[in-house]
């Protein structure tokens, strides 16, 4: 269910136009995250007036509190929000993977004590995308398992290759009408790695690519090189998502490289306390 339109290319950069089932999405975009269903200090129409066209939501934080059921019962997310435009819903893998030693992963999926009350949760790939379909989000993000840097080549590859089956069996869930879906690329920070990832999932029918597990920690150079070894080889009829990046450099430097999509907190995260980005830099 492609519903994207590359309408412009200039060396690397791309502009395109992605379908949704509450509206388009003009590319490149950059996504305000409301992590818990909202933007932090910012309404819905104040969003609106600074020409948002997407929010992302995050399905582990939800699906823990009040619940993807609940929200469900409630009319949906956007309901939920207030907000009647395109969502896209993180599948919530870098939170389960970043409580670390909570963490007990199988081929199953993930079993980890919750950040709220401790008790025990079981995240798996059919489990994750229900929860989506339950939320109603428009993009559903496939179930992943990044590193953290600096990760050894092996550790990177299980993991990687645990994305991949676990992509596979989030295509192979059901479907929920008109909502999207999004594989995860991840590889470590090895390139050979990060293009084996991009040729596996480029391969499968998703909807679109999500560029998961950089920016977290290594060299700028790295991260920059890495994105676009896999820029290089994902379909380019598919939008591409860098996750959790967004800073303006990071955001014209991933565009120059072919991405199409971002989020990150930075803006209202360093607004709320008491810096703001403007054209000449940022002002404390």
């Amino acid at each position: 269910m492609v519903s994207f339109e590359l309408l412009a290319e200039d060396a690397g950069a791309r502009r395109g136009r992605l379908e949704t089932a509450h509206g388009v999405i003009e590319t490149p975009a950059f996504m305000p995250v409301g992590t818990q269903a909202t933007v932090k200090a910012v309404s819905p129409d104040e969003l609106r007036g600074l020409g948002a066209q997407v929010l992302l939501g995050n399905t582990y934080h939800l699906g823990l509190r009040p619940g993807a059921d609940r929200i469900a019962r409630l009319g949906g997310l956007h309901r939920f929000m207030g907000w009647d435009g395109p969502i896209l819903t993180d599948s919530g893998g870098y939170q389960v993977f970043s409580l670390d030693h909570l963490v007990r992963v199988t081929d199953d999926g993930a079993t980890f004590r919750s950040h709220l009350d401790g008790s025990e949760q079981r995240f798996t790939p059919e489990s994750v995308m229900a929860m989506q379909r339950e939320l109603g989000s428009d993009i559903a993000m496939a179930f992943d398992q990044p590193v953290a840097w600096p990760a050894e080549p092996a550790k990177a590859r299980a993991a990687m290759e645990q994305t991949h089956r676990w992509a596979k069996r989030c295509l192979d869930d059901e479907r929920a009408p008109g909502q999207l879906r999004f594989g995860i690329v991840q590889g470590g920070f090895n390139d050979d790695l990060r293009r084996e990832s991009a040729q596996t999932l480029g391969s499968l029918a998703f909807d679109g690519f999500g560029i998961g597990g950089l920016s977290l920690g290594e060299p700028k150079t790295l991260t920059y090189s890495l994105l676009a070894a896999q820029t290089a080889i994902l379909p380019r009829d598919r939008p591409r998502y860098l996750m959790g990046v967004g800073t303006p450099a990071d955001l014209i430097e991933a565009i120059a490289r072919g991405v199409d999509m971002f989020d990150c907190v930075l803006p209202t995260r360093i607004a709320r306390n008491g810096s703001i980005l403007t054209s000449g830099g940022r002002i404390n």
